[in-house]
């Protein structure tokens, strides 16, 4: 039986940014639940973002068969961060914040659903149950690194 922990560990991150757009999503203005909210997912999501990179994307980069959508993906968090910035940039109280918010959201859902429904189905098919393993492994040691890096950072810092 494969190791799917990496996956398993990359859904349950899903799953956490999903209910945390619903969260901001229902928020209104330049409110003290908006900030926090989004803070909270600007920094999971840049930890996982990174985490995934060191991790999944660094193995599928180096096969062929898989090194397109890893490099699909790395350049959708990349317009994500970008997002990230820009909202963090802008009056939460306005309508633009809500407007680029939702753009954000929706582009951050449809890569997940890509990666959870395509990427990561060719993924396990192209990897072993060692380099599974190893991956979560990885994973796993990298994100709490890359969740203290990312509260000491703010949105834009670390991608340019």
């Amino acid at each position: 039986m494969a190791d799917e922990r990496i996956f398993k560990d990359l859904k349950a991150d899903h799953d956490r940014h999903r209910d945390l757009l619903a969260k901001i999503g229902e928020t209104q203005g330049d409110s003290e639940d908006r900030r926090t909210l989004f803070e909270k997912f600007r920094v999971e999501v840049s930890a996982h973002a990174a985490a995934e990179e060191e991790s999944l994307y660094a193995t599928m980069l180096g096969k062929p068969d898989l090194r397109d959508d890893a490099r699909h993906s790395v350049s959708e968090h990349k317009e994500v961060d970008d997002f990230l910035g820009e909202l963090a940039d802008m009056d939460m109280s306005s309508s633009g914040w809500l407007t680029k918010f939702k753009e954000m959201r929706h582009r951050y859902e449809h890569h997940i659903d890509e990666e959870e429904e395509d990427m990561f189905p060719a993924a396990a098919k192209g990897l072993t149950d060692a380099e599974e393993s190893k991956l979560a492994d990885i994973f796993e040691t990298r994100k709490p690194r890359e969740l203290d890096r990312a509260e000491q950072s703010e949105s834009g810092d670390e991608r340019e």
